[in-house]
């Protein structure tokens, strides 16, 4: 399994916690290779602003052409510059130069993201479109070396289905996956805050 590349400069954090940016990475991820046109479709928004996000990804050195995709000189064929993806040390980052400022809009950024994701998929119904949505919750006892382990497996297992599943096919749709691995709080019994079980 590929490592994500690291990232270390509060401009790139910032340029990413950008929602369209994100889900434009997402795309890229998801599919290969995308020219403006194809985000602005699967996006839904117009194709000057897809490309506009483009080239501010290819500015921070998130995305590149790749001019062996394109049909002629003028088509603008876009692909992630790290095949295996991002990663980012938040902890790390707050403390270089200008990184606390970038790691709080970023997290703000991605959790209202998240919040979005939760939501949709407990308040989708199913005549609003096609699709699966499914929210998955479990509860397992694992050290700390046990939870890394359960954690690459998982990546692991996406890995293969995106690899396996990488391109434009017009009979797939782009899925978000999220994985949240982490220890309940001290003295979290799930309840509601000051009741007791």
């Amino acid at each position: 399994m590929t490592q994500p590349r690291r990232l270390s400069d509060p401009r790139v954090l910032r340029a990413i916690a950008h929602p369209v940016r994100t889900r434009i990475l997402d795309e890229l991820s998801a599919t290969g290779p995308v020219r403006a046109a194809d985000v602005a479709r699967d996006l839904g928004i117009p194709a000057n602003q897809a490309s506009f996000h483009l080239r501010q990804l290819a500015k921070y050195g998130l995305v590149e052409e790749a001019p062996e995709e394109a049909r002629d000189k003028r088509d603008r064929v876009w692909r992630a510059t790290a095949a295996e993806g991002f990663s980012v040390n938040l902890s790390e980052l707050a403390d270089v130069p200008g990184g606390r400022a970038a790691v709080e809009v970023f997290r703000s950024s991605k959790s209202a993201a998240l919040h979005e994701l939760v939501d949709r998929a407990f308040a989708t119904s199913r005549d609003e479109g096609r699709g699966v949505f499914a929210v998955s919750d479990h509860a397992i006892r694992l050290t700390d070396e046990e939870a890394h382990e359960l954690r690459a497996e998982i990546d692991a297992v996406v890995e293969g289905w995106a690899d396996r599943t990488r391109g434009r096919d017009p009979g797939r749709r782009t899925y978000h996956v999220v994985q949240l691995v982490q220890p309940f709080a001290e003295g979290d019994h799930g309840g509601a805050p000051g009741v007791d079980p």
